[in-house]
């Protein structure tokens, strides 16, 4: 008796998955992998000078200062490690940096203001179509590019200066002046009105924002019988407040920063009375002056906070009076 045999047959293997590659083959270069890869590496060689710089530019002085301001470090010895040592000091010892903060503050939030309405004032005078508008609007440019100068600094000393040329305008009036710089009382307003005078930058973007609201808006407004001062506020404004908020969060910044002007009017001291001692200025003394390295790194750590701080304010604060089309 002869006895079956049952044979199975063999199934045959499965497939790989999509996008899965069997072991053992390699994915085949085809021309246009090959031209991606070449241009992955072309972007990485162009790319590697910004991150070099970021690393060592910007990055790593970063780390080195946020460890030097934690330390006692004179620039001439090693760098000793003292805690929170130096941000004490700061905020409950030194009353110079109580007083060039508040210096600093006075400064920011008289002349950022001021500067803003002066140069959203010339812009509007501007947009009216003046003859040879391109040449006025270099003209008024000038002083944001001249304004941080020494050179204009050292003028601005000597126009103030109680010889100078507004106390000689005052004399023909009859009009004894003083000197505004030397003055405790007027020095820091000196260097407020020299702020404010470098307006050309906010009053360009101003002047560019002016441009890109619709004519057809104030026709129709005109139409329906409302005056220009209401048309400024309900149409201009509105239309003109993220120009504002940029302008506004770009000159606090460049505000907190200042310190040319009070290093050339004031000799480099801050005075008179530390009147015009701002923050950076602070700063510079006790970084390059009393050789106080880690506390001078620890101020600059303050100050990058608080700018920080008030940028998200402003940003926060923007939600509510900032119009981008029709969202508020």
């Amino acid at each position: 008796m002869s006895e079956s045999i049952s044979v199975t047959p063999e199934r045959p293997p499965a497939a790989p998955p999509a996008g899965v590659q069997p072991p053992g083959r390699r994915r085949r270069a085809t021309p246009v992998n090959i031209h991606r890869r070449r241009e992955a590496r072309a972007a990485y060689v162009f790319l590697a000078p910004w991150f070099i710089g970021l690393f060592l530019v910007t990055v790593g002085p970063m780390l080195a200062s946020l460890y030097l301001s934690f330390t006692d470090y004179s620039l001439l010895e090693e760098a000793r490690w003292i805690g929170w040592d130096n941000y004490e000091k700061m905020f409950f010892e030194d009353t110079r940096f109580i007083q060039s903060l508040k210096v600093t503050t006075i400064y920011v939030v008289v002349s950022v203001p001021l500067q803003l309405i002066f140069a959203l004032a010339l812009a509007l005078a501007l947009d009216r179509g003046l003859r040879g508008l391109s040449f006025y609007r270099s003209i008024y440019y000038l002083p944001s590019l001249l304004g941080g100068s020494v050179a204009i600094a050292i003028l601005w000393r000597k126009i103030f200066g109680t010889d100078g040329l507004v106390n000689s305008v005052l004399g023909f009036f009859g009009i004894e002046g003083t000197g505004w710089v030397s003055d405790p009382d007027t020095a820091l307003g000196t260097l407020i009105l020299l702020h404010v005078w470098t307006f050309g930058a906010p009053m360009v973007i101003f002047l560019a924002g002016l441009r890109q609201i619709p004519q057809s808006y104030y026709e129709a407004a005109a139409v329906d019988g409302a005056s220009k001062i209401r048309q400024f506020w309900s149409i201009t404004m509105p239309l003109l407040t993220p120009i504002i908020f940029f302008n506004l969060v770009l000159e606090v910044i460049k505000s907190f920063q200042s310190f040319t002007q009070s290093f050339i009017v004031s000799g480099g001291t801050g005075g008179p009375v530390d009147s015009t001692l701002f923050y950076t200025l602070y700063l510079y003394l006790k970084g390059f002056k009393s050789y106080e390295m880690g506390y001078a790194a620890a101020m600059a750590w303050v100050l990058l906070l608080i700018i920080a701080g008030l940028t998200g304010v402003n940003f926060l604060a923007s939600k509510y009076w900032v119009f981008y089309g029709d969202s508020k």
